[in-house]
């Protein structure tokens, strides 16, 4: 499956148990040339806690075999394969999910900003972090589920992310790595972005992104909500009042179905 190009393998494990999932059987699938090939592992389990009416767990592996804790673009996959409304389980906590016309509508819980909620590794304002690398500088930090770093810059086209991306996210100051974002304002409700993400690298679309950069441009009072984030894979749509949740809409597809002989991934 994939959300504006942003591509999962989705195992359903929901009924039918898989052996343990080993980051050396999630890079064997993720791998495009002699694997499955994606940007994402979804493996979906029953619920740890059906009683507070969670319909089940979803797990998220990135390409480098690394486990994490939200991924929205998924969320909307997971929807519509799930083909009603629900609430699950994520390492990032509940989220609710809902099939609309088109794609999906995900309630992705409410932003957190401490510092040691992103984690980074000492104290500092999250909302203009007195910290750069080269041309990017004071970003916000937003926890979405996942850690993420938001740039505003002139021209988001125009930022050597593949080269900054990943020094950013193996900079000490995030101990658990982070997500990179920058993004310029194409109008009072709209915003342009690319992301680096964490374990994956540069990626067509970003859900966690999007949702974090909205937050941060709508913190900083450079749009209003609902706020359409452009992404190299096409337009998200996030929704954010402070104090409250964050609600994303996009499109998700189902790219194929499939079967595999377990042996030879793991």
């Amino acid at each position: 499956m994939h959300g504006l190009g942003n591509d999962f393998v989705v195992i359903d494990a929901r009924e039918h148990a898989v052996p343990p999932m080993t980051a050396a059987a999630v890079r064997a699938l993720a791998d495009r040339r002699t694997g499955v090939g994606c940007d994402q592992l979804i493996l979906l389990q029953p619920s740890e806690a059906p009683e507070a009416g969670h319909a089940f767990r979803m797990r998220i592996f990135n390409a480098d075999g690394s486990e994490v804790q939200a991924c929205g673009n998924a969320a909307r996959a997971v929807a519509l394969l799930h083909g009603e409304a629900a609430v699950i389980e994520t390492g990032g906590g509940p989220i609710r999910l809902e099939p609309i016309d088109g794609g999906a509508r995900v309630d992705m819980g409410a932003p957190r900003f401490d510092w040691d909620a992103i984690p980074l590794a000492y104290a500092m304002d999250t909302a203009a972090m007195p910290v750069g690398w080269d041309s990017l500088e004071n970003p916000m930090a937003v926890n979405v589920g996942n850690p993420h770093v938001i740039f505003f810059v002139d021209d988001a086209d125009g930022v050597p992310l593949e080269s900054l991306g990943p020094v950013i996210e193996h900079d000490p100051l995030f101990p658990e790595r982070v997500n990179v974002n920058v993004a310029s304002l194409a109008g009072k409700d709209h915003l342009r972005l690319r992301v680096w993400e964490r374990g994956a690298g540069l990626t067509p679309a970003c859900g966690t992104g999007a949702c974090a950069s909205a937050v941060a441009a709508i913190r900083r009072g450079l749009v209003a909500s609902p706020v359409r984030v452009s992404l190299p894979g096409g337009d998200l749509v996030i929704a954010w009042q402070q104090g409250g949740t964050i609600q994303m809409s996009g499109p998700a597809t189902t790219s194929f179905h499939g079967s595999f002989d377990w042996d030879d991934f793991a």
